[in-house]
């Protein structure tokens, strides 16, 4: 049995464009840019500044979202020479099934399991939240019971309203890719237009001094702050997984994953300047910064405008995750490393339907019913460690098919894979033990179910098989 057989590339192109279980094309390079701000710009912007800003790197947070940004746009050229080149569905779990084997590519696969499902649970969770604010607002509250996650200490049971959005979505994402995404890109209209009213309002009241000490904990703290908001940057990868729903996937891949990156670095960088020279840097460890600097202004219906466009982007980060979530387990079980109902594919609108409504069930379990406060940063390492595989990727591929028909190319290669690597890397022991721990008990339990099941059900495997019978 080999560990590490690969699958060639045009085998890959081949299933994609298959008859029969090959998905609509029907998006262009709009709708992934759109998918890529939907999927970064949420709960990094409207959570995560205040958080990151007060115990870690203080008005320095504007240099922990370049130090981000610098990482996430070196594995993102590393993406985009991939997505264009091998348009399939899979993502980071694809590419490693071409570059470096059966193996690696499960434990990646099994990895962004993790990453897409705790994501979209612990957003969902953060949705519900923003929207009992909301709820708050006009009056209405919901039973206690009914109002978190299971928690005999505050009286909480299940997150009724995490549950309700997750199936809304998921309801959403059966009608057809192309009516979520027209319903993702009202969604980031409406919250980019919110993101730009802060910054308008909230420009004429900075000042300057809230910027001093700049650096009030040091650059390991600026570290720390950019290895927490890079929970904010996580999404670009998500565009990816669209790959072979896109008409023209060698144009339209690297200008969704760049541009959707580009735009929301430059609002991430701004949305930091002005925060923290509105509110001094050590009042921001609130759970919604944004509105809350606009309260400390005394511009209390601006604030208002801010809790709907928060509401507006962790909707589409929820309904591009929870996409992302489907199309991972459609690529890993159309190479029989999943059981095939993962990859059945409705014939009227031609998207996983079974895969889509079981993905849905178990994020709104989870969202519903488990505690997710810890997780997210599990989040954070597996996107990290998808970066680095990719990066190194390019690289492999670079030397063992260097002929390969290559609709965009990384730059500067090996400098920027490697760049990429050693950023991520930094990144990730930035974190904290625990997290380390849960990841690689999650990989664990991955092997397990690949040596018990993926390695028999393989498709390589049973061509393997075939090979030998006619030989």
């Amino acid at each position: 049995m080999n560990l590490f057989r690969k699958k060639p590339i045009d085998v890959l192109l081949k299933e994609a464009g298959g008859k029969g279980s090959s998905l609509k094309k029907e998006l262009g390079a709009f709708d992934l840019t759109m998918l890529g701000i939907g999927a970064i710009i949420g709960t990094g912007i409207f959570v995560l500044t205040g958080v990151a800003a007060a115990e870690h790197a203080g008005p320095a947070l504007v240099l922990s979202f370049i130090l981000s940004g610098l990482a996430c746009v070196f594995a993102a050229l590393c993406y985009a020479e991939f997505a264009s080149t091998v348009p399939v569905s899979g993502s980071a779990y694809t590419y490693s099934y071409a570059a470096f084997g059966e193996l690696i590519a499960w434990i990646l696969g099994w990895d962004l399991i993790l990453e897409y499902g705790v994501a979209a649970s612990a957003v969902a969770a953060g949705w519900s939240g923003y929207f009992q604010g909301l709820l708050a607002g006009f009056g209405f509250e919901l039973p206690k019971a009914l109002t978190s996650a299971y928690d005999p200490a505050k009286g909480t049971l299940i997150d009724v309203p995490a549950i309700f959005i997750v199936l809304l979505i998921t309801f959403l994402l059966t009608r057809g890719v192309k009516k979520s995404a027209r319903f993702n890109s009202i969604m980031v209209i409406i919250k980019v237009t919110v993101v730009i009213l802060f910054l308008a309002v909230g420009v004429w009241y900075v000042k300057p001094d809230n910027w001093t000490p700049f650096m009030p904990f040091g650059f390991s703290g600026v570290a720390t702050g950019a290895a927490t908001v890079f929970f904010a940057y996580i999404g670009f990868d998500a565009v990816s997984t669209a790959a072979e729903e896109v008409r023209n996937p060698q144009r339209s891949m690297p200008i969704g994953i760049i541009a959707s990156l580009l735009i929301c670095t430059a609002l991430y960088i701004a949305v930091s300047l002005v925060l923290t020279g509105i509110v001094p840097y050590d009042q921001l460890n609130v759970k919604n910064p944004v509105a809350f600097a606009l309260n400390y202004i005394d511009q209390d219906w601006v604030a208002g405008f801010i809790s709907l466009g928060a509401i507006a982007g962790i909707t589409t980060v929820l309904l591009v995750m929870m996409y992302g979530q489907t199309r991972l387990f459609y690529a890993i079980s159309r190479d029989g490393l999943l059981p095939k109902v993962f990859s059945n594919v409705s014939p009227v609108r031609q998207v996983p339907f079974v895969n889509t409504w079981l993905t849905g069930v178990l994020v709104a379990f989870f969202a519903g019913i488990v505690p997710l406060n810890k997780l997210a940063e599990l989040t954070n390492i597996g996107t990290l460690f998808a970066f680095i595989t990719v990066s190194i990727g390019i690289m492999i591929l670079r030397k063992t098919q260097p002929n390969l028909k290559r609709a965009f190319k990384t730059p500067l290669v090996p400098l920027v894979p490697l760049l990429a690597v050693v950023f991520c890397g930094y990144l990730v022991l930035q974190l904290p033990a625990m997290t380390w721990i849960g990841f690689v008990s999650w990989l664990l339990i991955g092997l397990v179910i690949y040596f018990v099941y993926g390695r028999k059900h393989s498709t390589l495997n049973g061509q393997v098989h075939a090979n030998e019978k006619v030989s």
